[in-house]
């Protein structure tokens, strides 16, 4: 019999530590599937963040690196210009990328590093208790924010995909959501080409994920899915923001 559907060879064989309903595990498996296909598992190194994807490293069968946190694209950036022909790639979430991180990811992109981000924004810090990232929207329940995120003073949540697009430096970045099927299949092509990006020396590229969070969102995960439909994909456009051509 045919094997139609089976795991990435990138992916390795263990039991996940994430919450159900969380989408941490698609967004694993499609970077998975993309170096599967084209071919690069042993000479990719990935570069694990701190928060939900600590273990990433547990995840992916490929050389992995535990980073600071924030740290991830500088510790990917000393990777690539020590070994160019490596494959790079970092997996973020919202709070290690855009708030500790800031200053590395906005530097790192202006220098057009040849490397790829993954960036999952759930609008939340997940693995510390659910506190305000720089992605909560306004009105959102947070546990430091118990009434709801207040843009007078917290200001508004950031969108990382049109700040990086502003800056001049050739680049690819897009935005997709992972909560559906159809999502799910569009954002494969998406990784695809970011990594293709990477392999031809062309640009820096960054995907933001849409991405769910029933546990700190207080919601099942059905629930959190119409949520991410209704409210994060009208403040967060789904699209490409910037190609190198």
């Amino acid at each position: 019999m045919q094997t139609v559907f089976a795991r990435p060879e990138s992916l390795a064989t263990v039991s996940t530590h994430y919450c159900p309903g969380c989408t941490h595990g698609i967004i694993h498996r499609l970077v998975g599937e993309i170096l599967d296909e084209l071919g690069v598992r042993e000479r990719t190194v990935g570069i694990a963040p701190v928060g939900c994807a600590v273990l990433a490293y547990n995840y992916f069968n490929c050389d992995m690196i535990e980073s600071s946190h924030g740290r991830a694209t500088a510790v990917a950036t000393g990777v690539k210009r020590a070994r160019p022909d490596l494959c790079v790639f970092t997996y973020q979430g919202d709070g290690d990328l855009a708030s500790i991180g800031m200053g590395e990811t906005i530097h790192v992109a202006n220098r057009g590093e040849k490397i790829t981000v993954i960036f999952v924004n759930n609008a939340i810090y997940g693995m510390t208790g659910g506190q305000m990232a720089p992605t909560t929207l306004p009105g959102q329940v947070a546990t430091t924010c118990p009434l709801g995120r207040e843009v007078e003073t917290a200001g508004w949540p950031i969108r990382m995909a049109e700040l990086l697009a502003s800056l001049r430096t050739p680049a690819y970045i897009t935005r997709v959501a992972v909560h559906t099927p159809l999502h799910v299949a569009k954002a494969k092509q998406v990784v695809r080409k970011a990594f293709q990006h990477q392999l031809a020396g062309r640009c820096f590229s960054l995907i933001e994920f849409l991405s769910t969070c029933p546990t700190n969102w207080g919601m099942t995960p059905l629930e959190a899915t119409r949520w991410l439909e209704a409210n994060m994909i009208p403040y967060y456009p789904l699209g490409e923001y910037k190609t190198p051509e």
